[in-house]
């Protein structure tokens, strides 16, 4: 299972934001993708925040309590360190990473200039681990 890598499994095409993107717009990407988050990057594609569905909500019960809807992503997302994996990870490194407190999505980094190349969620691992036992069930 080590040689499965983040790479052959993640999302290459996922919902991501820039700190100026409405948060209309990221929540209807975000419906449209059933993404629970995305990662927020600058011009380069390097990623400075994360914006969760929790995060979406508190921001749109807040304006919507206050009759305002002019919030951006980048007034409500996470910007801290976000945890993030590399697309040559093993997906059973990654699986180890993922329990109960960590986020639900990871954004995925190139291995040589930490862009951003896509997104690798809870789901997708346990699909990947899936496979591996279904193959190696047939194998027998």
């Amino acid at each position: 299972m080590e040689s499965m890598k983040v790479a052959d499994f993640m999302n290459r095409r996922p919902a991501v934001f820039t700190a100026k993107t409405p948060i209309e717009v990221a929540v209807e990407r975000l419906l449209q993708t059933r993404q629970r988050g995305g990662p927020v990057v600058d011009d380069e594609r390097r990623v400075i925040g994360f914006l969760s569905e929790q995060d979406c909500l508190a921001t749109m019960l807040r304006d919507t309590y206050h009759k305002e809807m002019s919030a951006n992503v980048g007034d409500c997302m996470f910007k801290g360190e976000v945890l993030s994996v590399y697309a040559n990870d093993s997906i059973t490194d990654i699986a180890q990473r993922m329990d109960a407190k960590k986020p639900k999505v990871y954004p995925v980094l190139d291995d040589d200039n930490r862009q951003l190349v896509g997104v690798i969620s809870r789901t997708d691992v346990l699909g990947a681990i899936d496979s591996y036992f279904r193959d190696s069930y047939r194998r027998r």
